[in-house]
């Protein structure tokens, strides 16, 4: 028998999946989470051999609940709406086994539950192909600086933390505009996000 949590924080599907895969007869779902603290705790109380996680949950996201639970030893599949590269590829350095999108047909989840238990990795076929065409642009030092900007420092504050000029501070974000093709640092910022580029 296949234990499995799910995580998902829309009541109507959480129960959904959960009575779907109930149906299956190889699998038993033994816990169902709201969001990703709730699912590292099951994961520790039941020990399930899979947990199904969406990626935007309150608290803790999906991707950060993953890399706690994979040193569980629990195999992670995420499901969500989300086809974009950033998540897939933090999704990948999270150790995912399964990355599958909500509008797959229902009978393809628990062929991928089966499939990732016999060892093998299922990712949805939309994302392999621009898993490798949309790596972040920005240097590490880039990066850095809109991490900063996002937490609300401006230029002066972001200068004393890096022990740089203010104006090379606005270079940096002139760059991070250009290469991001946004007009403005909040477009900057919702673009990162959006791409799953910040940590």
């Amino acid at each position: 028998m296949i234990r499995i949590v799910i995580a998902e924080d829309q009541r109507m599907l959480l129960g959904a999946l959960g009575s779907l895969l109930n149906l299956e007869e190889d699998m038993e779902v033994v816990g169902q989470a709201g969001n990703g603290e709730e699912a590292i705790n099951l994961v520790q109380r039941y020990q399930p051999d899979v947990c199904i996680m969406d990626i935007e949950m309150p608290g803790k996201t999906g991707l950060e609940a993953a890399e706690e639970i994979k040193e569980l030893g629990c195999k992670v599949i995420i499901l969500t709406t989300f086809a974009r590269s950033g998540y897939f590829q933090r999704a990948l350095k999270a150790g995912v086994r399964g990355y599958l999108l909500k509008d797959s047909p229902s009978d393809e989840l628990a062929s991928s539950i089966r499939s990732v238990m016999a060892g093998r990795r299922i990712y949805a076929p939309e994302l392999m192909d621009d898993v490798y065409s949309e790596e972040n642009p920005l240097t590490e030092r880039e990066k850095e600086v809109l991490v900063l900007v996002a937490d609300g420092k401006n230029t002066k504050e972001i200068a004393e933390e890096l022990r740089i000029k203010t104006g090379t501070v606005r270079n940096y974000i002139s760059m991070i505009m250009d290469k991001l093709e946004v007009k403005n640092r909040i477009e900057a910022i919702k673009q990162s996000r959006e791409k799953g580029w910040f940590k």
